[in-house]
C-alpha cells in the first residue's frame, strides 16, 4: 500500500477531509483524549513512591520494587502518547498492558473479606474495565483529527502529491 493510500485511510479514519479540517468532532475527540489520559498521567508518578510499592507488595505483587515503577513508566508513556496523539495506537496498547495486570491484582474484589472494601474494590475494578475499553477504542480508531498522528498523515499526504 502506498504512503498516499495509508495517509488517506488514516485521514478518513480520523475524520479528516483531504484539506485536514477537523470540525467540532475534532475538539470532542481532543477533549476526550485529554480527560482519558489525565488519570494515567496523574497516577503514574505515585508508582515511584515507597508507599505505593509497599502497598502493591502487600497485595501480593511479585517483585513490586521493579514492577510497580515499570508500570508507572507504562502509564506515563502511554498516557503522554494518547494525550498528544503521537503514536496513540501504540500508546493505547501500552495502557492495555498496564491495565490488565493492575486490574486483576490490585482490584480483586472477589477476594476481599470486608464488605465495604469489597464494594470499593469492585468500583475500582469496573472503573479500570471502562478505561480498558477506552484504550481498546483508541488502539483501533487512533487519536483523531487533532493529533500529532493526524498532522504527520497530512504532511505525508501533501508530500506524496508533490
Amino acid at each position: 500500500m502506498s504512503v498516499e493510500a495509508i495517509a488517506r485511510t488514516e485521514s478518513r479514519r480520523a475524520g479528516l477531509s483531504l484539506a485536514g479540517e477537523a470540525g467540532a468532532a475534532g475538539y470532542v475527540v481532543l477533549i476526550g483524549r485529554i480527560l482519558f489520559s489525565a488519570i494515567f498521567l496523574m497516577a503514574s508518578l505515585g508508582h515511584f513512591s515507597q508507599q505505593t510499592i509497599g502497598y502493591a507488595a502487600h497485595q501480593g505483587v511479585p517483585m513490586a520494587g521493579l514492577l510497580v515503577p515499570a508500570s508507572g513508566v507504562l502509564s506515563l508513556v502511554g498516557g503522554l502518547s494518547v494525550l498528544t496523539g503521537y503514536r496513540a495506537k501504540f500508546g493505547a496498547w501500552m495502557l492495555v498492558v498496564f491495565l490488565v495486570p493492575v486490574t486483576l491484582t490490585m482490584h480483586n474484589f472477589w477476594a476481599v473479606k470486608d464488605p465495604m472494601m469489597a464494594l470499593m474494590q469492585q468500583a475500582m475494578f469496573m472503573k479500570n474495565l471502562a478505561m480498558l475499553g477506552g484504550a481498546l477504542l483508541i488502539s483501533y480508531f487512533g487519536a483523531g483529527p487533532m493529533s500529532l498522528d493526524a498532522l504527520v498523515a497530512r504532511r505525508e499526504l501533501r508530500g506524496s502529491r508533490a
